[in-house]
C-alpha cells in the first residue's frame, strides 16, 4: 500500500428531520444536506427548507 495522502476531518450536526450541516475542516464556511424532489417523496417528509442530499453531492464528484 502506498501512503496516506489525506486524511478528511468533518463534523455533521443533525439539526432537524432530514436536514444536517457539515464542517470539512481546513475549509471555510458549512455545506447544508437535506432533501427535495424525489427524495424527499420517497422518504414522506416535507422539509421547511430543501437542500441537496447527499446523494447528489456523491453524484456530482464521480461525475465531475
Amino acid at each position: 500500500m502506498g501512503q496516506v495522502v489525506h486524511t478528511s476531518h468533518i463534523r455533521i450536526v443533525r439539526e432537524q428531520g432530514p436536514t444536517r450541516r457539515a464542517v470539512i475542516e481546513g475549509l471555510p464556511g458549512e455545506i447544508r444536506y437535506g432533501v427535495h424532489g424525489g427524495i424527499k417523496d420517497f422518504y414522506k417528509v416535507e422539509p421547511k427548507e430543501e437542500h441537496p442530499a447527499t446523494l447528489d453531492h456523491m453524484i456530482g464528484a464521480i461525475a465531475g
